[in-house]
């Protein structure tokens, strides 16, 4: 999927042809929770050092559109929806999908307390509380807890780790017939593999890889999706820190 990168960047803010290429309209309501989210970072990122892309399209596409944009078969769903972000630092791609999708309950896991202290700030600012709640550990301890585990319909990560890794995190907290979706940057066949070789140990099934060119020329991305082809084996997550150590590949 393309855009037109001379046009989007300038009308995310003025027209609706952006929330168009997602599929999606967001109510007048939904865009003003957007701005003040930047507002937000802005003042966070004076006390805390949360992301570099806070301003123009650095936000308003490297952010919210690449949150936002693997997420069109839930658009205007009225379904309840159980959502985990793994690794969210400052709040995305969770924070964006809260806003996006007012029917979801949103977990926000990471392990970073100065971090997660902000992102839960912005969250109370936003009146997002009480559908997203916060956790501060790893996502090795999340997905061995039995609140968390075999408990969300979509589970997603963002610039976290190697797939294989992210998988492991992911898979573990899927309902049966749960998605968990991997955002990724550019992504080769080998990294295919790899992560087939991982999801099937995971009892999971990927997807074909669906691709996006940003607009404004923010760059390539890819999601991948995965979902259970059956029960998740009890030793997956295994301790904290080794599937990055020793990934499944």
């Amino acid at each position: 999927m393309a855009c037109d990168p001379k046009k989007v960047a300038r009308c995310l803010l003025t027209t609706s042809a952006p929330w168009e290429l997602l599929g999606w309209q967001p109510t007048a309501a939904q865009v003003e929770q957007f701005n003040e989210l930047q507002h937000l970072l802005r003042l966070w990122n004076s006390r805390v050092n949360l992301t570099r892309l806070v301003e123009g399209d650095d936000y308003w596409i490297s952010q919210i559109f690449d949150s936002l944009w693997p997420l069109q078969r839930w658009h205007g769903s009225s379904d309840p929806l159980q959502v985990i972000d793994v690794g969210t630092g400052g709040g995305f791609p969770g924070l964006a999908i809260a806003i996006a999708l007012p029917q979801a309950q949103v977990t926000l896991v990471d392990s970073v307390g100065r971090k997660l202290q902000a992102v839960e700030a912005m969250a109370l600012e936003l009146g997002l509380q009480p559908r997203v709640q916060l956790r501060c550990e790893r996502a090795e301890k999340t997905g061995r807890d039995p609140a968390c585990r075999g408990r969300f319909d979509l589970a997603v990560a963002r610039a976290v780790a190697a797939a294989p890794v992210v998988a492991e995190y992911l898979v573990p907290l899927l309902k049966s017939n749960g998605t968990a979706l991997l955002y990724r940057g550019q992504w080769q066949q080998e990294d295919s593999r790899q992560l087939q070789r991982a999801a099937a140990l995971l009892n999971a099934t990927m997807a074909a890889p669906q691709g996006m060119t940003l607009p404004a020329e923010r760059g390539q991305r890819h999601v991948i999706a995965l979902t259970p082809s059956g029960p998740c084996p009890r030793t997956y997550p295994r301790a904290v820190g080794v599937p990055g150590k020793q990934p499944l590949v």
